[in-house]
């Protein structure tokens, strides 16, 4: 199912088109509450500068790459995720400063690629973000970072907005990916256009002449064109889920693989295994200049 609509999302096909027209009334109504209550609800200030890193459709659109480029500029930055696909709930410290204080089954992926990428950074997850906040303030954070904050519309913040270049379907859910009507993007104070405002660095390590490609990411076929040569076997699982190393193995033999190729994100949840490992490695040159800072 969840390929299923992956597919209508981003890459619709004229069969999907018959589910899109059927749950297009659905997806006006999901829009409209959603525009509701980001005109609504009011917002609250905090005393140190937060800037939200978000998007307007599900899935990925570079928001974890950007965070960590963002992060990687400021000299104490506290970056709050609400980890997505982790095995834990409630408010978890991740890293403090750069020491990983939790496993990645606790952090979720994303919060843990960030955690060990950002030596001078803090990372929390939770589901309620105001909470995290107050923590990271309590903590002496300087500056915050909302991972995935767009539609957090009840905290006031600087909006940073990532757009993908190609959009094939512009309906918000369940009819299209857009979290909210497209035209809310206006309520960022910055939108950011992938291969025009930013782009994309792609490289590897440890390639092999023969490699499975095995990855949990959102819309996974946005990986073909980076792809290097001998890849002999893809395995596709839903965004977020854990591997399972004994079945892997066995993928691997079947296809007479030398190694798995895999994303950092997948990585994380890998460190572990006793196989190995060709990471697609992935950066973001940021274009457009972010005076996000001086805003507040």
């Amino acid at each position: 199912m969840q390929h299923f609509f992956e597919k209508l999302f981003f890459h619709p096909q004229s069969y999907h088109y018959i589910v899109i027209i059927l749950l297009t009334p659905i997806s006006i109504v999901y829009g409209s509450l959603m525009l509701i209550r980001r005109i609504s609800t009011r917002r609250e200030r905090y005393p140190i500068p937060i800037v939200s890193v978000g998007n307007l459709i599900v899935g990925g659109s570079g928001k974890t790459p950007f965070v960590i480029e963002l992060a990687s500029k400021l000299p104490q930055a506290t970056i709050i995720s609400r980890g997505y696909g982790r095995e834990s709930r409630g408010l978890v410290e991740v890293s403090r400063r750069g020491e990983v204080l939790v496993d990645v089954e606790m952090s979720g992926d994303e919060a843990m690629l960030m955690a060990i990428s950002l030596p001078n950074a803090s990372v929390i997850v939770s589901e309620d973000r105001k909470e995290a906040i107050d923590m990271a303030i309590r903590n002496g954070a300087e500056q915050i970072i909302l991972d995935d904050g767009f539609n957090r519309v009840d905290i006031e913040k600087y909006e940073i907005v990532l757009e993908p270049r190609e959009i094939v379907n512009y309906l918000p859910f369940p009819a299209g990916p857009f979290r909210e009507f497209y035209f809310t993007k206006r309520y960022a104070d910055i939108v950011l256009v992938e291969d025009v405002d930013f782009v994309r660095r792609v490289s590897f390590s440890n390639l092999t002449p023969r490699m499975l490609l095995v990855t949990a990411i959102s819309n996974p076929q946005r990986l073909d064109r980076y792809l290097p040569d001998g890849v002999v076997g893809r395995h596709y699982l839903p965004d977020h889920s854990y591997f399972d190393e004994e079945s892997i193995r066995e993928m691997m033999y079947d296809s007479q693989a030398d190694s798995l190729l895999v994303t950092q994100k997948d990585m994380v949840k890998m460190l572990d295994f006793k196989l190995p490992l060709s990471i697609i490695e992935l950066k973001l040159d940021i274009y457009k200049e972010i005076n996000w800072r001086e805003d507040r």
